[in-house]
């Protein structure tokens, strides 16, 4: 989708700070990060969010798990954890319609979240 922020990422007609690529997703830092290390993952292909996946997503969705956990593990978050995030429609605090996980660590991370 031409329109879609995280898509244009994606194709690398936005640039980014990227830090892990493939042919199935982009992760790159959030340009207004809420921890220390602050990560966004995203599939190349648009699914708007959390609603809209289905049933044939199921390898999609445990592939992105699998990514952010080897990106967090990159980033050096095991040893002290980190979180993962992903915001589902305007009251859930998704703000971009582009399904995407946060990665949060790097500092003590307070529960519960706003």
């Amino acid at each position: 989708m031409s329109s879609c922020l995280f898509c244009s990422i994606a194709a690398g007609t936005i640039p980014s700070d990227q830090v892990f690529s493939d042919d199935s997703f982009v992760a790159f830092r959030d340009i207004d990060p809420k921890a220390p290390t602050h990560i966004l993952v995203i599939p190349r292909r648009h699914v708007p969010g959390l609603d809209h996946l289905e049933s044939a997503d199921v390898e999609l969705v445990g592939r992105l798990l699998v990514t952010a956990a080897g990106i967090a593990a990159s980033e050096g978050l095991t040893e002290r954890g980190y979180r993962f995030v992903i915001n589902c429609g305007e009251d859930g605090g998704q703000t971009v319609g582009h399904l995407h996980l946060h990665i949060l660590g790097g500092r003590s991370l307070a529960w519960p979240p706003g």
